[in-house]
Protein backbone atom coordinates (compact mmCIF):
# COMPACT_ATOMS: atom_id res chain seq x y z
CA UNK A 1 0.00 0.00 0.00
CA UNK A 2 1.61 3.24 -1.21
CA UNK A 3 0.35 6.36 0.63
CA UNK A 4 1.02 9.79 -0.82
CA UNK A 5 0.08 13.12 0.81
CA UNK A 6 -0.39 16.10 -1.50
CA UNK A 7 -2.06 19.50 -1.54
CA UNK A 8 -5.42 19.51 -3.33
CA UNK A 9 -6.08 20.92 -6.77
CA UNK A 10 -9.36 22.04 -8.28
CA UNK A 11 -9.63 18.78 -10.22
CA UNK A 12 -9.88 16.89 -6.88
CA UNK A 13 -13.13 18.55 -5.75
CA UNK A 14 -15.57 16.04 -7.26
CA UNK A 15 -13.71 13.07 -5.73
CA UNK A 16 -13.47 14.90 -2.39
CA UNK A 17 -17.22 15.52 -2.33
CA UNK A 18 -17.89 11.89 -3.21
CA UNK A 19 -15.58 10.64 -0.43
CA UNK A 20 -17.21 12.83 2.24
CA UNK A 21 -20.81 12.35 1.04
CA UNK A 22 -21.88 9.79 3.67
CA UNK A 23 -20.47 11.84 6.58
CA UNK A 24 -22.25 14.93 5.23
CA UNK A 25 -25.52 13.00 5.01
CA UNK A 26 -25.35 11.88 8.64
CA UNK A 27 -24.24 15.32 9.76
CA UNK A 28 -20.75 14.62 11.10
CA UNK A 29 -19.09 16.84 8.48
CA UNK A 30 -20.51 20.06 7.07
CA UNK A 31 -21.43 20.12 3.42
CA UNK A 32 -19.20 22.37 1.33
CA UNK A 33 -20.28 23.49 -2.13
CA UNK A 34 -17.92 23.12 -5.06
CA UNK A 35 -17.45 26.88 -5.08
CA UNK A 36 -16.67 26.98 -1.35
CA UNK A 37 -14.17 24.14 -1.77
CA UNK A 38 -12.60 25.90 -4.76
CA UNK A 39 -12.26 29.14 -2.77
CA UNK A 40 -10.46 27.22 -0.01
CA UNK A 41 -8.64 24.64 -2.15
CA UNK A 42 -5.22 25.65 -0.82
CA UNK A 43 -6.27 24.63 2.69
CA UNK A 44 -6.81 20.95 1.82
CA UNK A 45 -4.28 18.14 2.16
CA UNK A 46 -5.16 14.84 0.51
CA UNK A 47 -4.12 11.25 1.13
CA UNK A 48 -3.89 9.00 -1.90
CA UNK A 49 -3.50 5.25 -1.49
CA UNK A 50 -2.23 3.51 -4.59
CA UNK A 51 -3.38 6.50 -6.65
CA UNK A 52 -6.93 6.66 -5.21
CA UNK A 53 -8.17 9.50 -2.99
CA UNK A 54 -8.63 7.92 0.44
CA UNK A 55 -8.75 10.85 2.86
CA UNK A 56 -8.32 14.57 3.38
CA UNK A 57 -8.57 17.44 5.81
CA UNK A 58 -8.28 21.20 5.71
CA UNK A 59 -6.37 23.82 7.66
CA UNK A 60 -8.69 26.82 7.76
CA UNK A 61 -7.19 30.07 9.05
CA UNK A 62 -9.46 32.21 11.23
CA UNK A 63 -7.04 34.88 12.57
CA UNK A 64 -3.32 35.61 12.60
CA UNK A 65 -2.96 33.26 15.56
CA UNK A 66 -5.80 30.71 15.18
CA UNK A 67 -6.63 28.09 12.57
CA UNK A 68 -9.02 25.15 12.49
CA UNK A 69 -8.71 21.55 11.39
CA UNK A 70 -11.78 20.91 9.23
CA UNK A 71 -13.43 18.13 7.29
CA UNK A 72 -11.13 15.30 8.37
CA UNK A 73 -12.20 12.17 6.53
CA UNK A 74 -10.57 8.82 5.86
CA UNK A 75 -12.31 6.18 3.80
CA UNK A 76 -13.67 3.62 6.23
CA UNK A 77 -11.71 0.66 4.87
CA UNK A 78 -8.43 2.53 5.47
CA UNK A 79 -9.15 3.72 9.00
CA UNK A 80 -6.69 2.48 11.61
CA UNK A 81 -3.67 2.98 9.33
CA UNK A 82 -2.65 6.37 10.82
CA UNK A 83 -3.80 8.26 7.71
CA UNK A 84 -5.96 10.67 9.74
CA UNK A 85 -3.13 11.14 12.21
CA UNK A 86 -0.67 11.87 9.40
CA UNK A 87 -3.08 14.37 7.84
CA UNK A 88 -3.36 16.18 11.18
CA UNK A 89 0.44 16.18 11.62
CA UNK A 90 0.79 17.79 8.20
CA UNK A 91 -1.73 20.48 9.15
CA UNK A 92 0.12 21.09 12.44
CA UNK A 93 3.41 21.46 10.57
CA UNK A 94 1.82 23.85 8.07
CA UNK A 95 0.22 25.88 10.89
CA UNK A 96 3.59 26.20 12.64
CA UNK A 97 5.30 27.24 9.40
CA UNK A 98 2.71 30.00 8.99
CA UNK A 99 3.34 31.25 12.53
CA UNK A 100 -0.03 30.26 13.97
CA UNK A 101 -0.27 29.77 17.72
CA UNK A 102 -3.37 27.61 18.16
CA UNK A 103 -5.34 24.97 16.28
CA UNK A 104 -9.05 24.44 16.87
CA UNK A 105 -11.13 21.37 16.13
CA UNK A 106 -14.83 20.68 16.53
CA UNK A 107 -15.32 16.94 16.46
CA UNK A 108 -17.25 13.86 17.49
CA UNK A 109 -13.89 12.02 17.76
CA UNK A 110 -12.59 13.63 20.96
CA UNK A 111 -10.19 10.86 21.96
CA UNK A 112 -8.56 10.85 18.51
CA UNK A 113 -7.71 14.54 18.78
CA UNK A 114 -6.68 14.30 22.44
CA UNK A 115 -4.19 11.59 21.46
CA UNK A 116 -2.64 14.22 19.15
CA UNK A 117 -2.28 16.86 21.88
CA UNK A 118 -5.61 18.69 21.65
CA UNK A 119 -7.46 19.58 24.86
CA UNK A 120 -11.15 20.28 25.37
CA UNK A 121 -12.35 23.88 25.65
CA UNK A 122 -15.78 25.41 26.21
CA UNK A 123 -17.72 26.16 23.03
CA UNK A 124 -18.42 29.63 24.42
CA UNK A 125 -14.75 30.45 23.86
CA UNK A 126 -15.02 29.92 20.09
CA UNK A 127 -14.77 32.97 17.86
CA UNK A 128 -18.29 34.30 17.23
CA UNK A 129 -17.74 34.42 13.46
CA UNK A 130 -17.15 30.64 13.52
CA UNK A 131 -20.64 30.04 14.87
CA UNK A 132 -22.35 32.31 12.36
CA UNK A 133 -20.25 31.33 9.35
CA UNK A 134 -20.19 27.55 9.82
CA UNK A 135 -22.20 26.16 12.70
CA UNK A 136 -25.43 27.76 11.54
CA UNK A 137 -25.20 25.60 8.37
CA UNK A 138 -25.17 22.37 10.39
CA UNK A 139 -28.27 20.17 10.45
CA UNK A 140 -27.75 19.79 14.22
CA UNK A 141 -27.64 23.55 14.96
CA UNK A 142 -28.29 24.82 17.61
CA UNK A 143 -28.14 21.53 19.51
CA UNK A 144 -24.50 20.60 19.01
CA UNK A 145 -22.92 17.45 20.35
CA UNK A 146 -19.48 18.17 18.94
CA UNK A 147 -16.60 18.73 21.32
CA UNK A 148 -14.41 21.83 20.96
CA UNK A 149 -10.71 21.17 21.29
CA UNK A 150 -7.60 23.33 21.00
CA UNK A 151 -3.90 22.62 20.51
CA UNK A 152 -1.27 25.18 21.42
CA UNK A 153 1.58 25.19 18.93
Amino acid sequence: MKIEYIKASLSDIVAMQKLVHFEVEIGTILQRSSDEMATNIRSYTLAYIDGVLSGFCALHIHTTSLAEIRSLIVEEKFRGNKIGENLIHRCVDEARSLGLQKLLSLTYKQSFFEKLGFVEIQKESLPEHKIWADCIKCKHFPICNEVSLIKNL
